[in-house]
């Protein structure tokens, strides 16, 4: 009998069981809040992933789902340092395991190394894959070394003119001095 399993409704106890493997090459168009964080149309853009199920002991012997998942790309955004586009490569290599419910996910996901996620019937893959990507985003992309000099200055005349107004404070110390030798 051969099992087919869809990234997008995926039975991660079965997908577990079987040790069964989905792989996938999308446009990055598929994934929507990924594409909202881009610096402009990533349109030759593509995510590469995949995803390898396995089962492991838990602690009573009973085995658990597991879910190895890699996804990569390369997608442009603006550089905070020179504000011209840079493209930025992304790159997940995780393990989660999966547990019964929401409350055990919560209290063990803070305990444990790996990510600990809900099992279900109908798991969506996508969602996983996106939401891995978004969290790769750098806070700051920028560029190794950027292709214009970048301007690390910035100019205020009114700060320019009260530092003007403003008597040197060395000067006032030499008039003190000046009129002790008198």
């Amino acid at each position: 009998m051969s099992r087919e399993f869809t990234p997008g409704r995926l039975d991660v106890g079965r997908f577990a069981e079987a040790a069964g493997t989905l792989s996938g090459a999308e446009p990055l168009q598929a994934y929507p809040r990924l594409s909202a964080e881009l610096a402009g149309p990533a349109v030759h853009a593509r995510v590469q992933w995949g995803a390898v199920g396995a089962e492991h002991d838990g602690q009573a012997g009973t085995p658990v789902p597991w879910l190895h998942l890699t996804a990569s790309t390369t997608v442009p955004l603006i550089c905070q340092r020179c504000m011209t586009p840079v493209d930025i490569e992304l790159q997940v290599d995780r393990w989660f395991r999966f547990v019964a419910d929401e409350d055990t996910a919560a209290a063990e996901d803070e305990e444990s190394e790996e990510d600990v996620l809900v099992a279900s019937r109908d798991f969506d893959l996508h969602a996983l894959i996106e939401d891995e990507l978004l969290m790769e985003i750098p806070v700051t992309p920028r560029h190794e070394h950027c292709p214009e000099p970048v301007k690390l200055s910035a100019a205020d005349p009114d700060f320019e003119a009260a530092e003007a107004a403003r008597p040197n404070p060395f000067a006032v110390l030499g008039t003190l001095r000046s009129d002790k030798q008198k």
